[in-house]
């Protein structure tokens, strides 16, 4: 991967060198400075400016890569160049999925992002495959919880091991928190990441909840029964062996090196360009296109609708930006 991950990075030693100043990641003079660069992107305040740095750091909960990583299969599709068009969004392309496929989910106080990445993508390719006729949340909780070899809870995992986990001891469906129409809900209540909600405070990263292969006490699912599996793989590097499996099969987790300048991302197309190394993260890859001549990804991330741009960003395509090409997931559902 481009950029190594990282997770252990202490952030309250973060500053900026801009000039001879040195800039707080959250500050008005940070966020300017990203700006005057006048890049393919345009920052902006998300984070409250005296948000604690160890909040931030605990969203990003991908862990760093063991000396000999489990790694998945790989996928390779014979690829038609010509089919590939400029531009492509999963919500357009499968429409009568455009509900479960647009959901943006809130991690809230947890280092579950490598939970959730996997789930919706998950969700979207089981409306896919089914032709809409299953709509269903996979449950990020019943992921968190319950997976032991996916890592750490909500101290951080491996995206790799919930897609294998999936595909070996399955996956009850749940939605976000205090939803009633899956077997296991999401078990924390979103909460105000961001300077533009009305949602409570966010805190610092609370104990992963202990595993419970039982459905909610309002649900009138049973456990064993609402298990759903698939299969798992990974996608190579190569741009357009991504975009086929995007196309064929619906979005697909990835993971990337988080640097403090994506912090503060609110639109156009994102690429590095200054602040060190805060972590490693998990998001949904649902399409691609260009702006302004730079090709990009278009992603879902999960700290909520307030973030960026309504919950979703653009990261620079074919450059393997902050290793957004380098570890892509997937899986075909049973149904």
């Amino acid at each position: 991967m481009k950029c190594v991950l990282l997770c252990a990075v202490v952030l309250t030693t973060f500053a900026i060198s801009y000039g001879n100043k040195k800039l707080h990641p959250l500050s008005d003079e940070f966020i300017n400075s990203i700006n005057d660069k006048k890049t393919t992107w345009k920052a902006g305040r998300n984070f409250d400016a005296n948000t604690p740095l160890r909040q931030i750091k605990n969203l990003l909960g991908v862990l760093p890569r063991t000396e000999n990583p489990y790694k998945l299969p790989i996928k390779t599709h014979k690829v038609d160049l010509q089919a590939i068009p400029e531009s492509f969004d999963a919500r357009e392309a499968w429409p009568e999925c455009a509900s479960v496929i647009g959901n943006i989910r809130d991690q809230s106080e947890c280092g579950s992002c490598w939970a959730f990445g996997a789930v919706e993508a998950m969700s979207d390719r089981i409306c896919i495959h089914s032709n809409a006729t299953v709509k269903v949340s996979i449950s990020a909780e019943d992921l968190l919880d319950c997976c032991g070899l996916c890592g750490m809870g909500c101290d951080g995992g491996w995206p790799e091991m919930a897609w294998y986990y999936w595909s070996e001891d399955g996956i009850v469906t749940g939605g976000n928190y205090g939803t009633t129409d899956g077997c296991k809900a999401y078990s924390f209540a979103p909460c105000e990441h961001h300077v533009d909600g009305d949602l409570p405070a966010c805190g610092d990263t609370q104990p992963t909840p202990a595993c419970k292969k039982e459905c909610d006490s309002g649900s009138s699912l049973t456990y064993q029964s609402d298990l759903t599996h698939g299969s798992a793989y990974g996608i190579s590097s190569d741009v357009s062996q991504i975009q086929t499996e995007i196309m064929t099969n619906g979005p697909v987790e990835a993971d990337y090196s988080v640097y403090a300048d994506f912090l503060s991302y609110k639109s156009g197309v994102y690429q590095h360009v200054s602040g060190d190394m805060v972590g490693g993260h998990a998001i949904k890859v649902l399409g691609w296109g260009v702006e302004d001549d730079t090709p990009y990804w278009l992603v879902a991330n999960s700290w909520n609708e307030d973030w960026g741009d309504n919950g979703y960003f653009k990261i620079l395509r074919g450059a393997n930006e902050c290793g957004i090409e380098g570890d892509i997931l997937g899986g075909i559902p049973e149904l």
